[in-house]
Parts: C-alpha cells; structure tokens; sequence
C-alpha cells in the first residue's frame, strides 16, 4: 500500500516513511492511494473478534511493509496498557441511547487509540533502521499527553509538545510536565492552540530542520492516528444491536476532526454506519461549517471543554480531497484562499451523512448534572457536548472522549461529586516541568536544536 499527499507535490510513500514523515513536503496530508473495501462477509469475520486482533485485521491491509507477525507484536503490546479488558466498553444508559467509552488507556482519552500505537511504531522504527527521531506535536489537551505517555523512555527518541500554556486543564498539564523522564518537553506557548498548530507547520516547512533532527508529526496530521483511530468505529459498530445497528448515529465531540474523520473513512471503505453528529463547543466553526457551508475563522474563546478550543481544523484537508474526488489541484486552492482570507464558501456537503451540534459553556454544567441525575452516569466537559442536541429519530452512540477524572472542577460544580482516578491522583505529588516560550517557529526552533536527540 502506497500513501500520496492531499496536495499532489510529492512522491507517494510505503506506510512506514508516511507515518516517520508526518506532514508531507508539499503542505499536505498523507492518505491512502485507494481504500480497501469491507464486504458483508468481512465485517462478519470480524464480529467475534477481540479488539487487538481486530485492530491488526485492519492494519495490516495499510501496514504492508511491516512483517505481519511483528505487526501483530507491536499492536498487542499497545493495548495491553489499557485498563479495561473490553479496551472500547459501550455502556447502554436507555433504549436510545448509548456511550462508546473512549478513555480506558493510560491517559485516560480517546487518544491512546492511536497514541500508545504511534509510540510503539516509532520504537520499532529507531531499532530497525539504526536511527534516532524526535517527535513534535501541538495539543490542546489530551493528545500531548497520550503521546508523551507512548514515548516515555524509549531509547532514540525525544518529544516536544506546544500546548497553549493556562488553556489546559491542570491535570492535563500535569500529564504532560510531570512525567520525569528525560526524553520529554512540555513546551507552553504564549498563545493559543491555533498559534502553536501553526508554529508547528512552519517548523515542517523547513526542509533542512525537519530533515536534520528526524522530525515527526505525532498530530492528527500523522495518517497512523486516522487508521487507528478507525478500528474503534469498526469494533463499536460490530457491538450494537443487531436490530439497531443500520440506524444508529455516532455522536462525535470534535475540535480538530480527526476523531469524526477517521469514523467517516470507515464508512468509505463500505461499512454501513448511519451517519454522524459532529458536536462542537462554542468554538463552532465545524458546526458553522455543516449547516451553513461556510468554513470561516473565528477568535477561540477558552472553555470548559478545552481540547475542543480550536478553529483551524487540521484534518479537515483529508475530509475535503476525499469529497471532492482526490483533486488535490482543487484542494490547494481551497486551501491557499483559507490561508489568505480565512475563510471559505462551499457549496455541497452531504447532509445525510453528517449534522451538527453546538454547545456553550454556560450548557455544559446544566448537561452534566442533567446525566448524571437521568442515568447516575458522569460525563466529561467534551463529551457533555455530544448530549445537547441528540437525535429523536434515531438511536445515538455517544463518544466519551475522556474520563471525567481529568476535569474535577467542572465536575464537582455540576453535581457536587469529585471524579477521581489514581494515575491522576499521583501526578498532584510530582513537580511539575515546562518550558515557557513565545508562539514563534525561531524559538521553538532553537529550544530543538539544542535538545534534540
């Protein structure tokens, strides 16, 4: 399987450089040059299916040119860290409504899906072809701290992550600062995520650096995050209701959409889920973007759902080559008049698969409380958003995006119970470590020139 870039300037790659790659050289996104297809057949191969075999049945399709049984090594050892032996649980709270629980990994969020994968890929990488890399993301929230915690200690590597410093949780952060290993950096940056996702792409733009320090993306920009993340809308969907399962809604908090993204990819490949209901915070510009047309910047306002506190969506490239046909002449205009005018104006999308949901600050709390008094369940700030607005016309699949645990805050003025789990508990004890630097790409810059392995 060969992976081409969004953009069409750059030679395609084996599934091993696109993922050590990241953000291809002409700008754009790496995806796969055809997908495969699931037949009826198929998808009933998969049912019994436990979710690291699953995950290696889907894999090894991309991952061509990895031996299958190290492939399969390298994909049991990523799940083993997860705390709940179902690794995906979904949790029935009424005959309509039901919660895919995305947050049993050791970061507790949707992120180690990927993330604890990505590490593991990486190790393989450094051992096997003799070389060190160094790993830089930007996280709003969870995804920093999912990849630092794929990477702790691994030999070859180092990893700097940008978070917008006070913008985060305090746990969060802590998931980030208070690791103690040598191989990380909590880099805080004087600004938003959108300021350190794009800080992060002018450091990929330089050639040299990135090829210098063996520079890789650990964002959602990294085509290995889509591709794990897709096994989970598999498993969910093998686990409904037979009787439900050709009508039932998958309710996605978003920010940056790679989470909805990878579920809409899946259903390319010709698994029949419904349709989706992408749920924003009050940083709206996907929900602007599904029921106007209009993909349109916005400033981002902090809130209670920090992860979703983004505007500039950075999968929405690989959304838009694949609904236009692969034309990646037509996605560098739209593309290059975004960067220009911030904003565009499309014309079709395809309503029947997806709608969208909008949620304020001031709802998240009402929301909060309102689930835990109608089924004594306790949701997460993000996942709070994916409740404002479900469907009465079909069944929903909620997708708990991360413990409630990480946001105590919210949680305990809601409805007066602090969440608590132990991983989280143990980092209030440690010291915590950043670097404090200016959302400029010349001091992210030299702060990896001097650390970098």
């Amino acid at each position: 399987m060969r992976f081409v870039s969004t953009r069409g300037q750059t030679p395609p790659l084996g599934f091993s450089d696109a993922v050590a790659t990241g953000l291809a050289p002409d700008g754009g996104l790496y995806l796969p040059e055809t997908l495969p297809q699931f037949s009826a057949a198929d998808l009933a191969r998969f049912e019994p299916l436990p979710y690291a075999e699953l995950c290696f049945e889907f894999l090894k399709l991309f991952a061509t040119d990895i031996e299958p049984s190290v492939l399969r090594a390298i994909i049991a050892k990523s799940y083993t860290t997860f705390s709940d032996p179902r690794i995906a649980p979904i949790i029935k709270l009424d005959e309509r409504t039901s919660v895919l629980e995305l947050f049993h990994g050791p970061t507790l969020a949707f992120k180690d899906f990927a993330l604890q994968l990505l590490g593991n890929l990486y190790e393989h990488q450094c051992a096997t072809r003799g070389q060190t890399i160094n790993v830089l993301g930007a996280t709003s929230g969870d995804t920093g701290s999912a990849a630092i915690h794929g990477l702790l200690g691994k030999p070859g590597t180092a990893i700097f992550i940008l978070y917008p410093d006070g913008r985060t949780s305090p746990l969060q952060e802590r998931q980030m600062a208070c690791t103690g290993a040598d191989n990380v950096y909590a880099l805080a940056i004087d600004g938003s995520f959108d300021d350190a996702q794009a800080a992060l792409k002018d450091l990929f733009a330089d050639q040299d650096f990135r090829t210098r320090h063996r520079l890789s993306a650990v964002n959602s920009i990294n085509l290995a995050r889509v591709l794990a993340q897709c096994v989970y809308y598999l498993y969910a969907y093998l686990r409904l209701p037979a009787a439900t399962r050709a009508e039932t809604e998958f309710v996605v908090p978003t920010g940056n959409f790679g989470n909805v993204l990878a579920g809409w990819t899946l259903q390319k490949m010709g698994v029949p889920i419904h349709s989706f209901k992408v749920a924003t915070n009050q940083n709206d510009i996907l929900y602007r973007l599904f029921t106007t047309g209009d993909y349109r910047v916005s400033a981002v306002a902090p809130s209670l759902a920090p992860s979703m506190d983004i505007q500039v969506s950075s999968n929405f490239e690989r959304f838009l080559y694949l609904s236009i046909g692969r034309d990646s002449a037509k996605v560098r205009e739209v593309m290059e008049t975004f960067k220009k005018t911030g904003g565009y104006k499309f014309e079709n999308f395809d309503r029947d698969t997806f709608s969208a949901s909008r949620c304020s600050d001031a709802q998240i709390p009402s929301i909060i409380k309102d689930v835990y008094q109608k089924y004594g369940y306790v949701v997460d700030p993000h996942t709070a958003c994916a409740f404002a607005d479900l469907s009465k016309d079909r069944p929903s699949l909620v997708l708990a995006t991360a413990s409630p645990a990480k946001f105590p805050d919210t949680i305990i003025s809601a409805i007066g119970v602090e969440p608590k789990d132990p991983s989280l508990e143990a980092l209030k004890q440690r010291p915590l470590k950043k670097h404090l630097l200016k959302a400029d790409a010349g001091a992210i810059r030299a702060f990896i020139d001097a650390n970098a392995v």
